[in-house]
């Protein structure tokens, strides 16, 4: 995989427009494109102010915030016009299962008509040559006896959340055919499925690293849902560094494949909930209690196969699920020694990227 001062030599000076950078995989990805030179613009809801973003003091190191909903179609492509981009990486989603239980309208909209309404506003923009559309891991029809999930496999989703992404996939592969494959975005537009990423900084409610977190910064015991539900965990980290190489590759036309790719995890980071408590353990004392309070469906077991992206893409993970766990704590006793968050994100992206020891 590319070091950074190899990144840096396409992405400098890039316009790149990113939808959802206020959360947390969006926080991330504008730090790297920062490092890499890129010229940033950000497009989502104001973020939480217990936020990666707000520590990383996300809008002075972009070029330009612009807050709206990804609903509001005339917004959303009054701004992409008026910054006319090189590059579009669509992150803005209502992202958690049970939150799509409590408010599926919502999720439904912003998931759907979200990816709608980005694609269309970028139709006809002459500036832009590639676009990269974020999924998730939970877009395929679950079915008994089958191990892990390629990206020809069948499409699905029982709860709102995966049936609403699994739809965006659909979107975009609709916009793809009956409108990019005639246009110099022929082989320019993809979908970019990832597992479960961690990583330092992430807040959201109802998520085991961030409880695990919790539970040691306040000293109280943890509690524990759904322990034997298998995950393909890995840190935010190793997908944001494949859809850069993606978005990269299609812009240099270097890629003509299906337009659908795994970032998943190594078969060794497809663990338990349980399990990540364990390794947990290694670093940080925790004091845990399994409940059975779970009212919604989950799938049990989910796990990626990332052949595609290896091949063609020469993109591949590098940290197993321990290493992960011990940049996340790491991290988190790094911020309470109040140490620049920023610089905290820079260092480990550095570390992963290989360019320092």
């Amino acid at each position: 995989m590319a070091k950074l001062k190899d990144f840096k030599t396409f992405w400098k000076g890039k316009k790149v427009f990113i939808t959802g950078h206020t959360g947390f995989k969006g926080s991330w990805l504008i730090v790297i494109l920062n490092m890499l030179g890129a010229k940033i613009y950000g497009y989502s809801l104001k973020p939480q102010k217990k936020s990666l973003f707000n520590q990383i003091s996300g809008d002075k190191i972009i070029e330009k915030n612009f807050y709206g909903n990804i609903t509001d179609y005339n917004n959303l492509k009054s701004k992409i016009n008026k910054v006319n981009p090189n590059i579009v990486l669509h992150l803005a989603a209502q992202p958690l299962v049970i939150d799509s239980y409590n408010d599926t309208l919502n999720t439904h909209k912003t998931n759907i008509l979200g990816t709608v309404n980005l694609l269309e506003a970028c139709r006809k923009i002459k500036s832009i040559q590639s676009i990269v559309i974020v999924t998730t891991d939970k877009v395929y029809k679950i079915k008994k006896n089958k191990n892990y999930f390629s990206e020809i496999d069948e499409l699905g989703g029982d709860d709102p959340y995966s049936a609403s992404k699994a739809c965006s996939e659909i979107v975009t592969m609709s916009y793809i055919k009956s409108f990019f494959n005639n246009t110099k975005l022929k082989n320019r537009v993809s979908t970019a499925r990832s597992g479960n990423v961690i990583g330092g900084g992430d807040y959201a409610k109802n998520r085991l690293i961030p409880d695990i977190v919790n539970s040691v910064n306040r000293k109280q015991k943890l509690l524990l849902r759904n322990p034997k539900s298998v995950r393909p965990w890995q840190h935010v980290i190793e997908p944001l560094i494949g859809y850069i190489i993606l978005a990269q590759k299609q812009y240099q036309r270097l890629t003509s494949l299906d337009p659908s790719w795994n970032f998943g995890p190594e078969k060794n980071n497809f663990l338990s909930v349980l399990n990540i408590v364990k390794i947990s353990k290694k670093f940080e004392k925790i004091n845990f209690k399994i409940v059975n309070e779970d009212k919604f469906k989950e799938t049990i077991i989910l796990k990626l196969n990332n052949k595609k992206a290896k091949k063609y893409l020469f993109w591949s993970p590098k940290w197993d699920l321990e290493k992960s766990l011990e940049k996340i704590f790491e991290w988190n006793k790094l911020t309470k020694m109040k140490k620049n968050v920023r610089e905290i994100c820079e260092q480990q992206v550095n570390e992963y990227l290989g360019d320092i020891k």
